[in-house]
């Protein structure tokens, strides 16, 4: 997958079929656009390109940042595990902020990016104020050249439409069953294992895994979660605490702290991911070391018993 990013002067040779959109988490609907795309890259020829942007759009528009559910760097190896021949990360600014729809159509969709088709949900909308709408990509359409391709929206069992607002709703929950089946997959979390605070191996006789999450990552409810982790390529059972460890003194920053089942090996340095499967508990202060020692044993146990009964998680 080509990735272009940092720069507006870029120019895309060959024809494409274009998603546009955040693809924060990439759900099931997102993921039903993304295969459209694939199957008409098999039809036409085309290459699959989705345009974003480089930072949450609301960091610019009204001067605060957005946490998502998918950082950039997630949504790059989202993208590239699905295929997409490009991935056009565009700066925002307040020039993008301010474009007309009609422009962004003509000088970016079809000028730099070649659309020949462009695939968007009912509910899309782009330019100054979101002006522009699926009834404007199909109005432009015969005028450019491109075809539009309206998809409605994906909608669960319940009946409600599949959104990232909803993925939120349930995270902040601790909903791991419903989250993890509106993405289709696990909710993961991303890092590279720093040193914590060394408790684990001398005061509660396991080691475990510390990742600190970017600021930008949105976190589920803060508590004890089955998890699954991936390391060296190889998947383990683990069981992640999520929070700031309120038993421990001092200054504790969010973390995401794993003790990982059948692994005890150093890992600070490596990159691993934390999928989180099941929501045990929530964050809790203990008396001390000897109670909170005891509390994460009975964690481990119900891990254990969890994959047990979900073997297809092990």
């Amino acid at each position: 997958m080509q990735i272009v990013a940092g720069t507006k002067e870029f120019q895309i040779e060959r024809p494409t079929v274009v998603a546009i959109g955040k693809f924060d988490g990439r759900h099931k609907g997102h993921q039903v656009l993304l295969q459209k795309m694939l199957a008409m890259r098999e039809e036409k020829g085309y290459r699959t390109l989705v345009f974003t942007f480089d930072m949450a759009p609301a960091g610019v528009v009204f001067g605060k940042g957005q946490t998502m559910i998918t950082t950039n760097q997630e949504r790059r190896a989202n993208m590239e595990k699905m295929g997409i021949d490009y991935l056009v990360e565009y700066p925002f600014d307040q020039e993008a902020a301010h474009m007309a729809p009609e422009v962004f159509v003509a000088e970016i969709l079809v000028g730099r990016l070649k659309a020949k088709a462009i695939v968007a949900g009912t509910d899309c909308g782009f330019g100054y104020r979101r002006a522009g709408d699926a009834k404007l990509l199909q109005k432009l359409a015969p005028l450019y050249g491109y075809q539009a391709v309206i998809l409605e929206k994906q909608q669960d069992d319940s009946h409600r439409d599949i959104s990232s607002t909803y993925i939120r709703e349930k995270l902040d929950q601790g909903d791991m069953q419903k989250a993890n089946g509106l993405l289709g997959e696990p909710y993961a979390i991303h890092g590279k294992v720093v040193h914590g605070r060394h408790m684990g191996t001398p005061l509660l006789g396991f080691p475990t895994a510390n990742i600190l999450p970017p600021p930008e990552k949105y976190l589920p409810r803060f508590g004890v979660y089955v998890s699954r982790v991936l390391v060296d390529g190889a998947y383990y059972g683990g069981i992640s605490n999520i929070g700031r460890k309120p038993t421990i003194t001092g200054e504790n920053p969010v973390g995401v702290e794993t003790f990982i089942l059948g692994l005890d090996e150093d890992l600070y340095g490596k990159d691993i991911q934390v999928q989180l499967l099941d929501f045990e508990r929530p964050e809790q202060k203990f008396s001390g070391i000897e109670e909170l020692k005891a509390r994460i044993e009975q964690d481990r146990q119900y891990a254990v018993e969890y994959f047990r009964q979900h073997p297809q998680w092990r």
